[in-house]
Formats: structure tokens, C-alpha cells, sequence
């Protein structure tokens, strides 16, 4: 109908539109169209909009690009019918200051000129809008009125107040579904601007009864989530910190969070649920509120020696904690004995500290589901972990085991990484015991092990998908043939000196995503890869010492991501016809030696993304060579 209204001369305002049906709309508007040339903007398109509607009276579609343009402007992306995304990401510094002035030139009709002191001070004050064309808008508003009223600019910039912003913003809140809302409630327990794993909110989630599918899936809104590092299946995500100050309000107003701050800045709750810790440099007690027999949550940001200061008994006022997280905190040596009479815990989060030993007391911890300690070096580990009956999810690395673990013992266990495939009991376990295994990462991997009795292990568990294999030093790991027994297997990441790959059709036939990493293979390896028919992502990273690589005709025919990386002596890439024909991202990073890509490579329709980090001297060889 608006469409109507705009574009056909006579029904501007009428009434007669609102009796007509879908149908006899569509019509009207295909035969106005018929002949003609025009571009149709659709802006601010809801997720819930069926395009269809529209698309389908618009005539010639197949010669649209000719006659027809339609764009459409949207915080959700649309997958079918649409020929090119854009995906806009948050405003630099410049673009931002170039928005400030553009409106506040607007409001005040002045043409204002700043000192280059004032517009550093001015792009300062900026930083706290975080790239949001709306809040930069709603700030150049504020200090539009306000020099009108007579203030210096060097006044001006000192403070922003960013309430007006967050009161625009807030309707992304309540479109939100209903059930979805909590998911966001709970992403105040994250730290602020921070890089978080997708894996972790996942996690989060769940131990909070919520659904734990794909972030991005469940907020299929890219100004709330920006997707900072997206590697096979794990993702790096950044929450919007003005949507997050958003998830903070909303979550001392609705699931009772409180926030306790080095800097006093407290913001307290009667009966808090979720207890978030901000430690700084300024001197901070955060043990003194005795009020925690209702937390559920428990989170620590910043670092320091605070937990040094915990009295043994403090942990035991925790009745009901479900979630524990001291994730990359600085905690040194060891843990309070008392963190294991927490026996409702769910999460414990111990990642990226120092701590040397885990104490015997966690055997207690019969009802945790997730245990990650992983980038504690060399971690000393007692004889307890099988004693967690409940334990889906276990993370470490470079971890030591006093005992190999009874991997048996853990039937919940989906998730094991990194262990050394000599600290597990693999060759007796009792597989009727344990059939929920779905990803496995090993390290310490050489040719001394018989790695056919472990793939013939992993090939017996129904759901296992997910194989990470990490070298010994400088030991070169086994060929590993055999492992196409893991019928199944649809991730592989090698990261370790390999002589050569199995064949084709001795690699798993469904594999979907492969990575080999400081594999340093002295034949190309992909002859071999090419032939893998449902091969979508790959990765190269120092994999590869040769100097040319070869993708002949029809190779890669479901490929869609390609990496390579840090491949130092690479100085040709040979591309057949027909090859890689579907790949849409194309990355080369690091590759000193490679000063000319492949003609093919212009010719890739449906490639979107083609990002290369190489030499100035090289770059400009190879734009040159493009533009001619």
C-alpha cells in the first residue's frame, strides 16, 4: 500500500487501498511497474516482513539489475532473494567526529571550526558513543543546545550524557521476543567492550535454564552482536557496550543484578540473585556483604590479589551459587579449599590465571556440568575429576595429571580439550559406560603413539564430531591413517609437524572444515583436499614449505571459506577452471613471496570478502595488475 501511495499517481490518500487484498495490491502495483525504471528503497525492515510479497510484483526479476533496483536497510540480515549484503559496522574515530559536525552545523547553522586540541578532546568524548550513529546524533543535539545557550566548547566537551541515547535504544529491548528477553538480561554478567566466546554465553545461558543455540541464530540482529573472529565452529563476539549498559538496567530491574566497584560506584540490590565484581587499583573489600544466600551468580572482572583476601568461610555463604566465574582474574598458585563446599555449582570458571594446583576439596563438586581451566600452565591436577559425575564440559591445557583420568567414569562428559594422550586411560575405557563424547582436543601427539586404537575408539561414539590434535614440540605427529574409521568426524584441526596427509579417501567422506596449522608438509596439500566433496572452510597456517600450490579443474566443489596464512615460501597459486567455484571469502595473510593471484580468482561470482595482508611494494603490484 505504500508503495501504491508513492508511486502511483492519483492513490496518494486513497482510501479505497485498505478494502483491496494482497493479491489485486501486488497486481496494481506490478502493472505501474511494467516498463519502467526505478530504484525502491525499503528501509527499517522488520524481521517478521514476508519480501516475498513484495518481490513477487515486481516485474522481469530475472532482469531486475536492468530495469529494477530495490535496497533494503535492516538490523536483520535476509538470506533469500537478496543478491549483495552490506554489513555496517560501528564508526571510527573520524567518521564519527564527521557525523558530530555535520550536525552540529545543522542545529546551530554555524560553520564550526575546532582547534586540533578541541577536536581531540571533542573525538575523546565521542569514544563513550562507541561508534552508534544514533547516540553520536543524540550527543551533537545535546551540545547543539547547549553552546546555543551560550557555553564555550572547551566546556562542552569535558562530559557526555548518554540517557537520551540509551532511552533510543531501548525499543531494541522491547522488540526483542518474549522468550529472548532473558538472554539478554544475562549478558550484563559479561564485561564491558569485552571479546567474549560464543561458547561461553552458551554456556551461560543453559546453566540458567535458557536456550543455548547459536548467539548470533538467537539474536539474529548484527547491532547487538558483532562477530570479532569467527573460527570453524567457535565464534569471538562483541556485545554493543551501549546495548550492554541497556542489559544492565534491565537486569537490576528484572532478575536482580547488583554491581559492586573498586571505585565505590556500586550499584546495589536488596535481594540480589547476580553479584558481578569490578576490581581496580583503588583499594576494595569486596568480601564484606555477608547478604549472599540467594546468589546464583557470582562473577569477578579486572584482577588483583582480592581473592587473597577471602576468608575460608566466605565461600560457604553460598548456598545456592550455580555460577562461579574468575576467568582471567591474575589468581595465583592456589584456590580457597572452601570453593569446594559450593556443591549447587554448575560453572566454574578458573581460564587464563596463574594458578599452580587445584585442591582435593573439588571432588565435592558432584553436580558441576562445566570445569574450565584451561591457560593455567602447567596446572597440577589431583586425583578427582572422575569423581564428577555430573561434568559435560571439561577445558584445559598444558594441564598435569597426577593419575591418568578414567575417562569412563564421566558419562555426561560431550566435551574434553586439551588433555595429553597419555594422561587418559583410552585403550580401557569401557565404552558402555560413556556414549556422549561429541569433541575431543589431545596434545602432546608423536609417532610413538598408536593413534588407529584411538581413532577405532572415537569411531564407536555416535555423536563425536569435533577432533583437535596438537604435536609434541618439535616431534613430527603420525600420518594418521586410519582416521577416515571416524565415519562421523566433521571437524579436523592438526597443529603440529605432520610428514605428509592420509590419502582422499582415507580422510572421513562428510568432513566439513579442516585446519593445519605449523603443519609444515613438504608436498601441496591440496591434491588431496580438493577431492573432499563437502569441504566448506580451510585453513592454512604454516602448513605448507613449497612454493606453488595447484587446485585443478572441478576441485573444491563446496568450498566456501578459504585461509591461508604465513605460508613463507609460497610464490604461486594455480587455479583451474571451474575450481572453488562457490567459495564467497578468500583471506591471504603473511605470505611474503606470493606477488601475483591467480586470474580465476576475478572470476569467482559468488566471492563477497577477499581480504590480503601482505607488503606495501606487493599490494601495489597486485592492484596494479587488477586495474589493468
Amino acid at each position: 500500500m505504500k508503495l501504491i501511495q508513492q508511486m502511483v499517481e492519483g492513490y496518494e490518500r486513497d482510501p479505497s487501498l485498505e478494502e483491496m487484498d494482497n493479491r489485486s495490491l501486488q497486481r496494481m502495483l506490478g502493472q505501474h511497474l511494467q516498463g519502467s525504471s526505478c530504484f525502491i528503497v525499503l528501509d527499517n525492515v522488520s524481521r517478521g516482513m514476508e519480501l516475498n510479497y513484495i518481490l513477487n510484483c515486481l516485474p522481469s526479476r530475472g532482469r531486475l539489475l536492468n530495469r529494477l533496483m530495490l535496497l533494503l536497510t535492516s538490523r536483520y540480515e535476509f538470506r533469500t532473494d537478496v543478491y549483495y549484503t552490506y554489513e555496517m559496522k560501528a564508526l571510527d574515530s573520524v567518521k564519527s567526529w564527521q557525523l558530530f559536525l555535520k550536525t552540529i552545523d545543522k542545529f546551530t547553522s554555524d560553520g564550526n571550526k575546532f582547534s586540533k586540541d578541541l577536536e581531540r578532546k571533542g573525538k575523546e568524548m565521542l569514544k563513550k558513543c562507541w561508534g552508534v550513529p544514533i547516540a553520536i546524533i543524540d550527543v551533537a543535539k545535546q551540545k547543539s543546545k547547549q553552546r546555543l545557550s551560550g557555553m564555550a566548547w572547551e566546556e562542552l566537551f569535558d562530559s557526555v550524557d548518554l540517557s537520551e541515547s540509551l532511552k533510543s535504544l531501548e525499543p531494541m529491548y522491547q522488540e526483542l521476543e518474549e522468550e529472548l528477553k532473558p538472554h539478554f538480561l544475562h549478558l550484563s554478567l559479561f564485561k564491558e567492550n569485552a571479546i567474549i566466546r560464543e561458547e561461553k554465553v552458551k554456556t551461560i545461558w543453559a546453566v540458567n535454564g535458557l536456550s543455548s543455540g547459536s548467539v548470533v541464530r538467537v539474536f539474529a540482529d548484527g547491532s547487538i552482536f558483532e562477530v570479532v573472529k569467527q573460527h570453524f565452529t567457535t565464534k569471538k563476539i562483541r556485545l554493543n557496550p551501549l546495548l550492554h549498559m541497556i542489559s544492565i538496567q534491565k537486569a537490576e530491574e528484572e532478575i536482580c543484578l547488583e554491581i559492586l566497584r573498586s571505585n565505590g560506584n556500586n550499584r546495589l540490590s536488596q535481594n540480589a540473585r547476580h553479584r558481578v565484581i569490578h576490581c581496580g587499583r583503588d583499594k576494595f573489600d569486596p568480601f564484606t556483604n555477608e547478604d549472599s544466600k540467594q546468589l546464583i551468580s557470582l562473577i569477578f572482572h579486572g584482577g588483583g590479589r582480592y581473592l587473597d583476601d577471602a576468608s575460608q568461610s566466605y565461600w560457604k555463604t553460598f548456598g545456592v551459587l550455580k555460577i562461579l566465574d574468575i576467568e582471567d582474574f591474575g589468581v595465583k598458585k592456589t584456590l580457597p579449599k572452601t570453593i569446594g563446599t559450593l556443591i549447587e555449582l554448575r560453572y566454574l570458571g578458573l581460564r587464563n590465571n596463574y594458578i599452580q594446583e587445584i585442591p582435593h576439596s573439588f571432588a565435592n563438586l558432584e553436580n558441576l556440568e562445566v570445569f574450565d581451566i584451561a591457560l593455567n600452565f602447567m596446572v597440577e591436577i589431583p586425583n578427582i575429576i572422575w569423581q564428577m559425575g555430573n561434568l559435560r564440559d571439561l577445558h584445559m591445557s598444558d594441564a598435569i595429571f597426577r593419575k591418568p583420568l578414567k575417562v569412563d567414569a564421566l558419562q555426561n562428559l560431550k566435551t574434553l580439550e586439551y588433555i595429553s594422550i597419555y594422561d587418559w586411560t583410552y585403550e580401557d575405557l569401557i565404552f558402555g559406560r560413556m556414549h556422549t563424547l561429541q569433541k575431543l582436543g589431545i596434545e602432546e601427539v608423536d609417532k610413538m603413539v598408536d593413534v588407529g586404537k584411538l581413532f577405532a575408539l572415537l569411531a564407536k561414539f555416535p555423536n563425536f564430531y569435533v577432533l583437535s590434535v596438537r604435536g609434541f614440540h618439535y616431534r613430527s605427529m603420525p600420518c594418521l591413517e586410519g582416521i577416515g574409521v571416524i565415519k562421523g568426524l566433521e571437524v579436523l584441526k592438526l597443529d603440529g609437524h605432520l610428514c605428509c596427509l592420509p590419502s582422499a579417501h582415507n580422510l572421513p567422506k562428510w568432513i566439513r572444515y579442516i585446519a593445519l596449522v605449523n603443519t609444515c608438509l613438504d608436498e601441496d596439500p591440496l591434491p588431496i583436499l580438493e577431492k573432499l566433496g563437502h569441504l566448506s572452510k580451510l585453513k592454512l597456517q604454516n602448513a605448507y614449505t613449497g612454493r606453488e600450490m595447484v587446485i585443478q579443474k572441478g576441485g573444491f566443489p563446496r568450498l566456501e571459506v578459504l585461509c591461508i596464512n604465513e605460508l613463507w615460501n609460497l610464490r604461486n597459486i594455480q587455479v583451474d577452471d571451474d575450481a572453488m567455484s562457490i567459495v564467497r571469502e578468500l583471506e591471504i595473510n603473511n605470505c611474503p613471496h606470493l606477488e601475483t593471484l591467480p586470474e580465476q580468482i576475478r572470476r569467482m561470482s559468488k566471492l563477497q570478502k577477499f581480504k590480503m595482508v601482505t607488503t606495501k611494494h606487493i599490494a601495489t603490484k597486485i592492484t596494479n595488475s587488477v586495474e589493468q
